[in-house]
C-alpha cells in the first residue's frame, strides 16, 4: 500500500465535475483507490463516495492505493488533483 496528502486546488472543491473526474482517473487501475478526509474514507472510484466526503478548496485528504498497479495509480490521481481536475 502506498499512500500521500495532497490539498484540493479546486476554487469549489469536490464538487460533480472534479469528482467525476477523479473518479474517472481512478477507475483506470486495478488497485483500491481509497481517500481519507478527517474521520472519513471514501471510495474514489465512487463519485457517491467522493461527493459524500465534503472535501472544500484547501482541504487536505490522504490518498491510499493498494494493488498490484498502485504506484502508478498514486501519482496519476496526485497528478490530477494538483493540476485541478478540469478546473
Amino acid at each position: 500500500m502506498v499512500s500521500q496528502k495532497v490539498v484540493i486546488k479546486n476554487p469549489t472543491g469536490l464538487h460533480l465535475r472534479p469528482a467525476g473526474i477523479l473518479c474517472k482517473e481512478a477507475m483506470q487501475f486495478k488497485s483500491l483507490i481509497t481517500f481519507q478526509f478527517r474521520e472519513n474514507t471514501a471510495n474514489a472510484k465512487s463519485v457517491l463516495s467522493v461527493l459524500g466526503a465534503c472535501v472544500k478548496s484547501g482541504d487536505e485528504i490522504e490518498l491510499f492505493c493498494e494493488g498490484e498497479d498502485e504506484q502508478e495509480a498514486l501519482s496519476t490521481l496526485v497528478q490530477a488533483v494538483e493540476s485541478g481536475l478540469g478546473e
